[in-house]
């Protein structure tokens, strides 16, 4: 039978845990989106050599699996003297796996970008990093925003992920509770909700913020 005395329990635990895969999910994000766009902007404007370089990386995250990635990172810390960091290990790992996806989103989106505003921009005096920096990567940015919903969704359903170098986020709660109270589906079900309720802010907040710079695209 289902134990209401379990649930109300195992909730402030659960809500505690949540706010650390909020953090882990932010700090995931940030890393995905710094080593995506450096790496989208290597591709497509840095010649030969940088469309090589982000090619390697692209093919390397998207070739091995996000698991193994975390735990070379884990122990990769302690040989740069940082020891004890499994948070920040985890959105190192999971950013940079993530990242090699963001890359190939605004990769497409920068190509997307009409030549004509980039030759008009250059027409003005414009340098080449102004044009990037007010024309390309704003334009980039507004038309990749579903995918990068949609990515950012999946950095957050990564997290549990975490729980294999002890970084007590959602699910790994969970199991600790369950393990305890030897009763799974009155800990998992508030935590399935937890991942759905987060989900939604997501997309909701995009979908705002894709309204809000509709009018800005060309």
């Amino acid at each position: 039978m289902f134990d209401v005395d379990i649930l109300r329990e195992a909730i402030p635990v659960i809500a505690s845990a949540a706010l650390v895969t909020i953090k882990l999910t932010v700090a995931a994000a940030a890393v995905s989106l710094i080593a995506g766009t450096l790496l989208a902007v290597l591709q497509v404007g840095g010649g030969r050599p940088g469309y090589w370089i982000s090619r390697a990386y692209v093919s390397l995250m998207r070739g091995t699996p996000l698991f193994v990635q975390l735990l070379v990172v884990f122990f990769a810390l302690p040989l740069l003297g940082i020891r004890g960091q499994a948070f920040l290990a985890a959105s190192i790992a999971i950013g940079l796996n993530s990242g090699a996806y963001v890359t190939e989103i605004l990769r497409a989106a920068i190509l997307a970008v009409p030549r004509g505003q980039v030759e008009a921009a250059e027409a003005v005096g414009l340098s080449r990093a102004a044009v990037w920096r007010r024309i390309v990567l704003p334009q980039a940015a507004i038309t990749s925003i579903p995918m990068l919903t949609a990515e950012l969704t999946i950095i957050l359903k990564s997290t549990p992920l975490a729980s294999v170098i002890s970084v007590t986020e959602m699910t790994y709660a969970g199991v600790l509770i369950q393990a305890r109270a030897f009763s799974a589906i009155e800990v998992f079900l508030p935590i399935a909700a937890g991942y759905i309720l987060l989900a939604q802010v997501i997309a909701r907040t995009a979908r705002h913020l894709e309204r809000r710079l509709q009018p800005l695209r060309w």
